[in-house]
């Protein structure tokens, strides 16, 4: 590596054993082999400063900047966990660096999250005290991302700021439990809608059908399955259906998102024996999961990759507007061309082909009344 010789002051706790009877005075600097807290082996000067104290001074091949050193080389990574401005990044040879973002990254007025987890970054190396050994110096252009209207910055700073869930997506995994917590259709109905806007696909898992058996399992999602979605049946305990939902994950950055309580973190445990995940129990007074995932990270499992994320009460559906909410519900999309008017609401023109598909059977009363249902809510928000 190229680069400027620099000098770094270390004062190892070995230095009194180096000069045990050394007092007012110690021999000329020498030289000695020491290994740095880097991990890497380096010549090391014990010397007198000029307050009289010995110290220890390592020569190392890098380049200084704003008081940290940074080696030259640069290498490329993914971001495998985010947590308090650190970022875990993967190299292609298997390692693990903590990395801070160079601040012109995350400066300045952002619609969304400079980095995220699953984004594809490049990185040098850092020579410095703390956790950080790299430093973030560009993020690659991202694919499909699983997103939302960030809760708390967006309500700070008044103004919309998208949350990047996890970056780059292959497949969504949405995880909702047949009981305990009970199943609620429009919950799933909000994540669908904010899949099939960021055009991300997407497997749903009804996890937790031990407590209520395979055939009323069936019954709560059918309707999802006669749309077009794909649904694997699991039980984390049991272990139904964990052979079926790793053979679907394997190879692709996928994220396991839902309600918290649902068996997220115990279906990865199911899926991969010694991940250690936290397993929260679900609330037995008030039902209600714990947060006990509280950061996404990504996990390596078959030649992919996999995410817990942190668990969602509410899921903001970001970039949708009331006018084009239809797109989102796959079954009624693909009747509003035949709707009279353009901008038909399907709420109570004539001519409107969706209801016209209900009272046929095709589209169910269920899904078109959370179609309502939210359709108020966004009108509701863009009024204020």
């Amino acid at each position: 590596m190229g680069g400027d010789f620099t000098f770094r002051s270390y004062s190892p706790p070995s230095v009194r054993s180096v000069f045990p009877n050394a007092k007012h005075a110690i021999p000329a600097p020498f030289q000695t082999p020491f290994q740095t807290p880097f991990g890497r082996e380096n010549s090391v000067f014990h010397e007198k400063n000029n307050l009289g104290k010995i110290v220890t001074k390592f020569q190392l091949e890098q380049h200084s900047y704003n008081g940290l050193h940074y080696m030259s080389e640069t290498q490329h990574g993914l971001v495998i966990k985010a947590h308090s401005g650190f970022f875990t990044v993967h190299t292609n040879e298997g390692h693990n660096h903590i990395c801070k973002a160079a601040g012109r990254l995350t400066k300045g007025r952002h619609k969304e999250d400079a980095l995220a987890v699953g984004d594809h970054v490049e990185f040098e190396i850092v020579q410095s005290e703390g956790f950080a050994t790299g430093r973030i110096i560009a993020v690659q252009p991202r694919g499909r991302s699983l997103s939302r209207k960030d809760p708390i910055v967006s309500v700070k700073k008044n103004r919309d700021i998208r949350q990047i869930i996890v970056a780059n997506v292959d497949l969504v995994v949405f995880v909702f439990a047949c009981a305990q917590p009970d199943f609620h259709p429009r919950m799933l109905d909000r994540y669908l809608v904010g899949a099939e806007t960021q055009q991300l696909p997407v497997i749903i898992i009804a996890n937790k059908t031990d407590l209520v058996g395979m055939p009323a399992a069936h019954k709560m999602f059918s309707e999802y399955e006669r749309i077009g979605y794909e649904v694997l049946y699991a039980s984390a305990s049991s272990g139904e259906g964990i052979a079926q939902v790793r053979e679907r994950l394997r190879g692709r950055i996928s994220v396991l998102t839902g309600k918290s309580g649902v068996g997220k973190s115990s279906l990865l445990n199911a899926l991969q024996p010694g991940l250690e995940l936290e397993v929260g129990r679900v609330s037995d007074t008030w039902l209600k999961g714990k947060h006990t995932t509280v950061v996404p990270e990504l996990v390596e499992l078959d030649g992919g990759w996999i995410a817990d994320t942190p668990g969602i009460r509410g899921y903001a559906i970001w970039d949708v507007e009331a006018e084009v909410l239809d797109e989102g519900y796959r079954e009624i999309a693909a009747h509003i061309g035949g709707c009279i008017f353009s901008d038909c609401t399907h709420l109570h023109e004539r001519g409107c082909s969706v209801r016209a598909a209900i009272e046929r059977g095709e589209i169910s009363r269920d899904r078109y009344e959370s179609y309502v249902k939210l359709r108020e809510e966004l009108s509701r928000q863009a009024r204020y």
